[in-house]
């Protein structure tokens, strides 16, 4: 969600932190600011909507400094305004804070009653005031901090920058992740490796609860209970073209081309080279004890959690209930016994998906993870690890992170599979040779993009949408919904198929067009069937199938779009490509932010 840059450097600190602000506008914010030290002084400015605003400002009451905080607000408490923007002064400390001060109104109370006013309607003023308070006590900047951080309740990464102290920043991690930046004789803060990675390659991740006092020269790092630590410090390659559009009009659209590229990858990290055996990262679990699998994921990681169910279910016949994380954690259910837990997250910072694996970490299940993020929190607190391998992702709606998540949940039902024995040698090669076919065929998929922006012109139009499909298309059919939704702004719905006559079919009319994915499967005769109760009654089809499919029930539907012929177990990452063409140009014929939809984050490391 929000973004943290911090800087103690040798140069002038508020242009760094301007373009390393840039690098973290994919997570979605409405307003920016900075704030840096000058002789001592502190002063910060602070603008509502796009950066350039803040870029602007600038130029007419430019900051001097060589320290310096900054941020990116994604308004949770207090609409966006200046007043409500980052960083937050108060007397002679600065702050900026990613997540949710949950106590924040009880320690207004307080200071209230201390004759402490506060300005702004958000929470994370209450921590400025109170590192105030306690430096007017006559603490030291370290001790006022700590004294602040101990009595915040919620999720928070947060830095802070004090009035008269250039060599100093205080950085603080609860729920919300926060990296440290090494340089040479500088040293520097952020919320998200990319946003350092011009700036320096080495990167120390904080933990959970820890407490970090930066100087120039030295990190001090101590954890949840005040010992000192000793974090890793890693070697982190970031691919600087990975964060360029290269030519493209968006994000989205560079992500979803990449995707042939992006999946052979991801696959020549888990096949050996003769396509004979599917290797995964060294670990200690024995794939064939997993007795029952539990699956959690928000967004679009549950739509891929619940299409491997299909996968895990019928090849590798290991029972699995998939959950959403935000229910999940708080539903707190029963774990039986041999029960292996499976977390999906792209950032791998998600707050629901991390609580959620906590507490099955507190109920002894094994901890499985599929995450492009190998440094993230999740991928941390794993027994296995499963990296997608598919490069950053800028755009806030997930494209080539999807089809990964797939191929690797695939990847995994399959290797369960054959060590439990439930597939033959035979079987499991033949389903290795069709996962290797996915790069080539996704190549082919991408052929209709100039179809697709025909159909979108006229989708465009449109106030609802329905999309339909069966068995391990059902979950595609709910992404592709998600998709439209995410970017155009069009309300969609995804169903299965056989549900239409239990309800949605009420809302057939000809206005409403409705998306049937039905690959030339086993239940592609029940699909048709079920697109002509939709035809029947006037219902827009616009149909998504392989040639063969097309001839044999094209009749009267709105618009079709033809799909490469494809073997069974890989159609639904397949068909994951034209509903993510289809949401982008939508997008694109509305004029809508395809990048930056409105209201929406990248990452959501809150609540």
């Amino acid at each position: 969600m929000c973004g943290i840059v911090g800087v103690l450097g040798q140069h002038q600190a508020a242009p760094i932190l301007v373009e390393a602000l840039k690098r973290l506008e994919y997570r979605g914010y409405d307003s920016a600011g900075i704030a840096t030290i000058n002789n001592g002084k502190l002063e910060s400015r602070r603008a509502v909507g796009k950066l350039v605003n803040l870029s602007d400002l600038l130029v007419h009451e430019p900051l001097a400094g060589k320290s310096g905080i900054g941020h990116t607000r994604w308004a949770t408490h207090g609409v966006p305004s200046t007043k409500n923007a980052h960083p937050h002064q108060a007397g002679s400390v600065a702050v900026v804070h990613n997540g949710i001060v949950e106590n924040f109104k009880e320690l207004r109370e307080e200071l209230a009653q201390l004759g402490i006013p506060y300005k702004t309607d958000t929470d994370t003023e209450t921590v400025a005031l109170l590192a105030q308070y306690h430096l007017s006590q006559g603490d030291s900047p370290r001790v006022a901090a700590q004294k602040t951080v101990v009595r915040l309740e919620g999720a928070f990464a947060l830095a802070f920058l004090f009035h008269g102290e250039e060599d100093l920043m205080i950085a603080a991690r609860k729920g919300s992740p926060l990296a440290i930046g090494h340089g040479d004789g500088e040293m520097y803060v952020g919320s998200d490796a990319i946003a350092l990675a011009p700036l320096t390659d080495r990167i120390t991740y904080l933990d959970e609860g820890d407490f970090a006092v930066l100087t120039r020269k030295s990190v001090e790092i101590t954890d949840k209970n005040g010992a000192l630590a000793n974090r890793e410090t890693r070697t982190i390659a970031i691919d600087s073209a990975r964060v360029d559009k290269a030519g493209y009009k968006h994000f989205m659209a560079k992500e979803i081309a990449e995707q042939p590229s992006v999946l052979k990858n991801t696959l020549q990290n888990y096949i050996i080279a003769d396509g004979t055996n599917i290797e995964l990262p060294a670990n200690d679990i024995d794939l064939a004890s997993i007795e029952r699998l539990t699956m959690v994921a928000c967004g679009t990681a549950f739509y891929a959690a619940l299409t491997a169910k299909y996968w895990f279910e019928k090849i590798a016949r290991v029972p699995v209930e998939v959950d959403v994380a935000s229910e999940f954690r708080y539903r707190e259910p029963p774990v039986a016994p041999g029960t292996s837990a499976l977390f999906v997250s792209q950032s791998g910072e998600t707050a629901d998906t991390l609580a959620a694996l906590r507490y099955m970490t507190s109920q002894n299940a094994t901890i499985i993870s599929v995450v492009n993020v190998p440094e993230s929190s999740i991928a941390r607190e794993s027994d296995l690890v499963l990296p997608l391998h598919a490069g950053v992702e800028i755009g806030v709606a997930s494209t080539k992170a999807f089809t990964a998540q797939l191929t690797v949940l695939a990847l995994l039902a399959i290797k369960v599979a054959y060590a439990k024995g439930v597939i033959s040698e035979a079987q499991y090669r033949e389903y290795i040779s069709d996962i290797n076919r996915i790069p080539g065929l996704v190549s082919q998929a991408l052929g209709i993009d100039t179809a697709v922006q025909k159909v979108a012109r006229k989708l465009a139009t449109a106030q609802d949408v329905i999309f339909l499909g069966r068995g391990a298309m059902y979950p595609i059919a709910m992404e592709g919904a998600l998709k439209l939704k995410e970017i155009s702004y069009i309300h969609a719905e995804g169903y299965p198929s056989g549900e239409l006559k239990h309800g949605p079919i009420a809302l057939i009319d000809k206005k409403i067009p409705v998306v049937v994915l039905a690959p030339m499967d086993s239940l592609f005769e029940k699909s048709v069937s079920n697109m002509q109760e939709v035809m029947a009654r006037s219902g827009k089809v616009l149909l998504l199938s392989c040639q063969n499919g097309l001839n044999a029930a094209s009749d009267g539907t709105w618009s079709t779009l033809t799909m490469p012929a494809t073997p069974e177990l890989i159609a639904p990452i397949l068909y994951a490509i034209p509903a993510q063409l289809l949401a982008y140009h939508t997008a694109v014929a509305k004029g809508t932010d395809a990048d930056q939809p409105r209201n929406l984050a990248k990452s959501v490391t809150v609540e």
